[in-house]
């Protein structure tokens, strides 16, 4: 730099404000400077670093060298707040759409949150995506678990190695593994264009991040899909991290911000529409108005726009392509206003939204007790719903714009005149049905158990992993402890049925489960299913796409490591898609996998543990044959049980 050699430098903010750098680059004759990240300057970007603000020094420093500031995701406000700081002179402000047309976003009830991800991964066999976790462990043990359900996934986050970061990055670029589960750490730079999909497994922290991430999808301009899985208990959990920060101005900004997500995961109309106002565009264009905050409110009943405007459609999101069941919920909605109404009457000021639904359900806790609320007209009228669907219900009276939610007063929830005027004529209120977590088909669901047992198993699993350090399912799976609590293993002979109950974990564990079961029918009857989905053979339909061409190879007369090689396919992948096509009646030479030798030991091992107990066999077998050929040898017999040629000759 000092000989001129260099033309460019790029250096942090950290950096460039040490003592003596600024004399350096005075030295240096700089002809520009280029603020990328711009956001980071205003208190009100999504990832506000202090430093940043330190930039404004730059002007007084050299007030002749001209300025630019870059950002990929900032709203109205946040651009006003970089100027400012910056002390831009007149400043030209361009502004790129916002809108990804090739995205499609959705929202997904969390429910069984591991296998929402699986199934969707599944379902999208040669597809590569992004999976967004909150937690380092989350992202770990999702990768983990996906590896051992044949995905190749890898692991993502700050507090890996540099060397380990570097190889799951170079190993997503290159297609060695599908997936990646990653924390925020991962995808700065990041520019691989056949990102097919990113799943957020937790709700993120404000709009800014989510659009930032959804948009390393689809890069190429080809159709990626954007799944977010949400619970009102992350919400809840963020919040309590919020509570912890120290500076009151970040706790409302960041409760703003949380709020702003909550109402994009919770709302019925456009999701495109709702980023797009977000950043102050819409639909049909930029907008000309500043806009921070979330999509104008639209009347329930018409579905139009506050101004009249019929709701736009971008064929593209869940809520367009799918939009949900609505409902009269003007008694709920009306009781909620009227207690907004009534709190205030009463104390002289407004609360939060989760203070009114203690109010409405008739809590007793110390701010009720303190403000004299349980003497309020309704206090205790709500018992009907419970906390969760009445916040929700609250939240979306925000949205529609019954109510608004003041960000200088803790986010306390406020009549709009809206509100007033439909709590004054008593208006018809329509509300949209929440998004259901829709049942996720995996063996362990598919079991009838006794709910109360598989519950203690649960947790005394829970005690034995924490115990260990080890996640829970590394004990026993789901399916194990359902398996549990429907036969009720007395004996080490029945125990040994139980899927994933090998000789080691018997040793280990079996006891302690054994004397859990016989502690809970000492006190509670065994119950008994007429079904039996655990022995029952399983029918599955027609084959993908995927698993008729490894048929096709395979009737060819390839072998298993040959057609593994051929699709850069594990060899339990191709297994799998041969157990698929015996299972949907399709025939299958399996004498090429299992000689008569192999089927008669397999047959023993079964024979001891039971046919839904693969794990068990394959360690009673020891090494000499493969989990994937022992699941071939098991849809084999199931076509003989339903009448079936076993082979295909």
């Amino acid at each position: 730099m000092h000989e001129g050699r260099f033309r460019l430098l790029y250096v942090a903010p950290e950096r460039l404000m040490l003592p003596g750098f600024l004399d350096d680059l005075k030295r240096w004759n700089v002809n520009l400077f280029a603020i990328d990240e711009a956001h980071c300057i205003s208190e009100w970007g999504h990832d506000f670093r202090p430093e940043y603000r330190q930039l404004s020094a730059l002007r007084d420093a050299f007030p002749k060298v001209p300025m630019m500031a870059l950002t990929a995701t900032a709203t109205d406000r946040v651009r006003a707040d970089i100027i400012e700081q910056l002390h831009l002179r007149s400043p030209s402000c361009y502004v790129a759409s916002f809108n990804r047309p090739n995205l499609t976003y959705r929202v997904a009830a969390k429910g069984r949150a591991y296998e929402q991800v699986l199934e969707f991964v599944r379902a999208r066999p040669r597809e590569s995506g992004i999976v967004y976790c909150q937690a380092r462990k989350t992202a770990e043990a999702l990768a983990a678990r996906l590896n051992a359900d044949g995905v190749p996934a890898a692991a993502y986050h700050a507090g890996m190695e540099v060397k380990d970061r570097t190889r799951s990055q170079e190993r997503f670029l290159r297609d060695e593994v599908r997936v990646v589960c990653a924390t925020i750490a991962f995808g700065m730079g990041i520019n691989k264009p056949n990102v097919r999909f990113v799943i957020h497994h937790d709700l993120p922290k404000n709009i800014e991040s989510y659009y930032q991430e959804t948009g390393r999808a689809g890069r190429d301009g080809l159709p990626s899909e954007c799944l977010l899985l949400f619970s009102p208990g992350d919400r809840v959990k963020y919040g309590r991290f919020i509570d912890e920060k120290p500076d009151p101005r970040e706790r409302e900004i960041a409760r703003t911000q949380l709020e702003q997500m909550v109402h994009y995961a919770e709302c019925s109309t456009c999701r495109r529409e709702y980023l797009l106002n977000y950043f102050g565009e819409s639909l049909a264009g930029p907008s000309k108005t500043a806009n921070a905050g979330p999509a104008r409110s639209r009347h329930a009943e018409t579905g139009a726009d506050a101004d009249g405007d019929e709701a736009l459609h971008c064929g593209g999101c869940d809520n367009c392509l799918a939009p949900r069941e609505t409902w009269d919920g003007t008694v709920p909605a009306l009781k909620f206003l009227s207690c907004v109404y009534r709190i205030r009457e009463k104390s002289g000021f407004n609360v939060g939204i989760q203070h009114v639904v203690e109010v409405l359900c008739g809590a007793d806790t110390e701010k009720i007790r303190k403000w004299d609320h349980q003497k309020l007209s309704t206090y205790g009228i709500g018992r009907e719903l419970s906390r969760a669907e009445w916040s929700a219900l609250g939240r979306e009276l925000v949205r529609l714009g019954y109510l608004r939610q003041n960000a200088e007063r803790f986010n306390a929830a406020e009549l709009t005149e809206q509100g007033r005027a439909a709590l004054k004529s008593r208006q018809k209120i329509l509300l949209t049905r929440a998004v259901a977590a829709a049942p996720v088909k995996h063996q362990a669901g598919e079991i009838a158990c006794d709910e109360v047992l598989f519950e203690r198993l649960r947790e005394l699993r829970k005690r034995l992993a924490d115990e260990r350090g080890v996640p829970p399912y590394i004990v026993f799976s789901d399916m194990s402890l359902r398996q549990m609590a429907r036969y009720y293993p007395q004996t080490e002979d029945e125990c040994v049925r139980i899927s994933g109950m090998g000789e080691k974990k018997l040793r280990e564990f079996g006891p302690t489960f054994m004397a859990e079961i016989a502690s809970h029918l000492r006190g509670n009857p065994r119950q008994i299913f007429a079904d039996d989905s655990f022995t029952s053979p399983t029918r599955r339909g027609g084959l993908n796409g995927t698993a008729r061409e490894t048929l096709e190879l395979f009737r060819q007369g390839k072998t298993v490591p040959e057609i593994a090689q051929l699709r850069g396919l594990k060899e339990s992948t191709i297994y799998t898609h041969l157990e698929n096509a015996l299972l949907a009646g399709e025939a299958v030479d399996t004498s090429r996998i299992l000689d008569a030798g192999a089927r008669e030991a397999i047959a023993k091992a079964f024979a001891r543990f039971g046919p839904g107990n693969i794990s068990g066999a394959l360690e009673f077998l020891g090494e000499e044959y493969s989990y994937g050929q022992l699941k071939v040898y098991r849809a084999m017999t199931r076509r003989t049980d339903q009448g079936r040629p076993a082979f295909g000759e």
